[in-house]
């Protein structure tokens, strides 16, 4: 079942509505790239809507789960290569200008890894270079069968090293290397095969079984879910013995949980939890 225009609320609107914001009654907030005549590049104006959009998805206890869409023949074309070429005519040759876009980039992607709420990519088109890390950003992944990915700043001169960082956190070694090293296109079977997306599926069902997805998550406790997915990002950049004592900790703040209470009650009185998210 899709979205229905009769159950989503639009939130403000910003900056010509080049990202559009619809948050269902279920707690579903869809963010959709608009700016669909630059390819939904990562442009100043679209790093700063999108993380502004996710730092405030993050406090706001009516959404509970956030999907990432695009409209256009485009997911996400990465940056906006003639933005960043006219940066290059300061005196610095455009040394400051891209610390700058890095800087903002790097934290639009670590903020939906720390954003408290599940974050699913809904893919169709092709993702490239910053799009296709912004697609490795999140914390799942749906593509079109139709939809491409790749990492093709090898073909002119500039390796993709920072979509390298979350790609080579998504898929094997040899594969993320393959796509940065080749900067091939990856079709969406490849890429699930891969691991860089959970599912590819014909793109009439994409909206569909996104919103699948995005309800059964959006069904479970937000705190439980956000407990979770901190702990989850945490753990895997630990050592064995660290991570087992540091999820260890975790399970027993979570078992004193209020949720974590009512949801084992639930289940032995074999009845619907009813959460209360804390």
């Amino acid at each position: 079942m899709s979205i229905e225009a009769s159950t989503a609320t639009p939130l403000m609107s910003r900056s010509a509505d080049i990202l559009l914001r619809d948050l269902s009654t279920d707690g579903i907030l869809r963010l959709t790239l608009n700016d669909v005549a630059r390819r939904n590049a990562l442009s100043e104006a679209m790093l700063s809507e999108l993380g502004t959009a996710i730092a405030e998805a993050g406090q706001d206890r009516s959404v509970r789960v956030i999907v990432l869409a695009a409209n256009g023949p485009a997911f996400c074309a990465g940056h906006d290569l003639k933005e960043m070429t006219t940066g290059r005519k300061a005196p610095d040759r455009g040394r400051a200008y891209f610390t700058k876009v890095m800087v903002q980039c790097s934290g639009v992607m670590q903020g939906i890894v720390n954003c408290p709420k599940p974050v699913i990519a809904e893919v169709t088109g092709v993702a490239t270079a910053a799009g296709c890390q912004l697609v490795a950003s999140c914390d799942l992944a749906l593509a079109a069968e139709s939809a491409k990915f790749s990492t093709p700043g090898v073909h002119i001169g500039l390796f993709c090293s920072t979509p390298m960082v979350a790609l080579s956190r998504n898929t094997a070694n040899k594969h993320a290397m393959e796509m940065l090293l080749t900067g091939d296109m990856l079709p969406a079977a490849r890429a699930a095969e891969i691991g860089l997306v959970n599912y590819a599926v014909p793109e009439a069902e994409l909206t569909s079984a996104t919103m699948d997805v995005a309800r059964k998550i959006a069904s479970k406790s937000s705190m439980t879910l956000a407990t979770g997915k901190r702990a989850f990002y945490a753990q895997r950049e630990m050592p064995l013995a660290e991570a087992y004592d540091y999820a260890s900790q975790v399970m027993v703040e979570n078992m004193l949980a209020e949720d974590a209470e009512e949801g084992i009650g639930a289940f032995i009185e074999k009845r619907a939890p009813r959460w209360q998210d804390r």
